[in-house]
């Protein structure tokens, strides 16, 4: 049975992936690890942990001692990192935390993995580190080739761990592999991104925060397609090589909140406050997915409005989880991103 160490695998993105593993009865043992800060959540995937096929460690994967640790219990040979603090306000607000989750957690994850070996480690990044696109050439997209040009400390740190895994496969010939995806939604979403900030604030009855003019265009890309595109490159991408991951359906932010309150039955002017647009908010991401189609056969699923109806289902249906989220620190940090309501 192949063992996986899973990082910020009570995350949105993670927790997700370690549920599809299960479900699908993979035969692989996961070692989830997460810190357990604001956006990793353990009742994300309790009931999937049963400390024989899916074992939980909390833990910081800037401890290296710690990870030495695990790979010497628990015989790890695969690596799928998708611990990181994501959140560009809050990266706006103070970028320390990115820098020491993001670069310091995977430059320990990497001198760990080649002092201890490791068959694969599989990089999860964002297609915020390629910057931004003109609007008016709906042509040009994102290619694994584009330049990285970060404009966000949230996208830098990114990017710098992504230069840092790139760097030690081509010097010590780690078999590592990145993936940049576009922005994800659906289930188990820390309710401060868009959709699901959007979702239950409407069901609380209070407005939604629209950025700027609301025209920022982004490809948006459901959780499980993503997971099983992360899958597919972990099995069968070519080490050193990095993958764009999209949903190809690029859509402007105004139109997703039309499309959320159309879903709701909410009306537009009593619903939608316009905020202060965020420093350097980038325009337009969009990604061209062609080479992982090609090379491994994947392309997503699920279409974005049945998707969408099946993501405000869900947050409808486990109002006790986001509830129970959007208190305390949190709501100190949205008060202080969004002012009070």
């Amino acid at each position: 049975m192949r063992t996986l160490l899973v990082t910020g695998a009570a995350g949105f993105i993670g927790a997700n992936f370690v549920r599809m593993l299960v479900r699908r009865q993979e035969p692989v043992r996961l070692i989830a690890v997460d810190k357990l800060t604001y956006a990793g959540n353990l009742a994300n995937i309790q009931d999937v942990i049963d400390n024989h096929r899916v074992i939980f460690v909390k833990g910081d994967i800037c401890d290296a001692e710690l990870m030495g640790r695990l790979w010497d219990q628990y015989a790890i040979r695969e690596v799928v990192h998708f611990a990181a603090e994501s959140h560009v306000d809050r990266s706006i607000l103070g970028s320390g935390p990115f820098i020491q989750a993001n670069v310091v957690g995977t430059q320990v994850l990497l001198d760990t993995a080649r002092a201890k070996g490791v068959d694969r480690y599989l990089q999860v990044s964002t297609d915020e580190v390629y910057g931004t696109l003109p609007e008016d050439r709906p042509e040009i997209k994102f290619t694994e080739e584009t330049p990285l040009a970060p404009n966000s400390p949230y996208s830098a740190s990114k990017a710098a761990a992504d230069c840092l895994v790139r760097s030690y496969f081509h010097t010590f010939k780690l078999p590592v592999l990145i993936t940049r995806c576009s922005n994800n939604y659906g289930p188990y979403q820390f309710p401060e991104k868009l959709i699901p900030l959007f979702v239950t604030n409407l069901i609380e009855g209070r407005q939604v925060p629209l950025y700027g003019d609301g025209m920022n265009v982004r490809d948006w890309l459901y959780v499980e397609d993503h997971c099983e595109a992360i899958w597919a490159v972990l099995n069968k991408g070519r080490v050193g090589e990095v993958y764009n991951i999209g949903g190809n359906n690029e859509i402007p932010n105004r139109k997703i909140t039309e499309t959320i309150l159309d879903e709701m039955g909410k009306k537009w002017a009593e619903s939608v406050q316009y905020v202060k647009d965020r420093p350097g908010h980038d325009r337009r991401y969009a990604i061209d997915a062609t080479k992982i189609k090609r090379e491994l056969g994947w392309s997503p699923r699920y279409r974005f409005g049945e998707a969408m109806k099946t993501t405000i289902q869900w947050y409808h249906q486990n109002e006790n989880w986001w509830r129970a989220i959007k208190s305390g620190e949190y709501l100190q940090y949205y008060n202080q991103q969004y002012g009070q309501r």
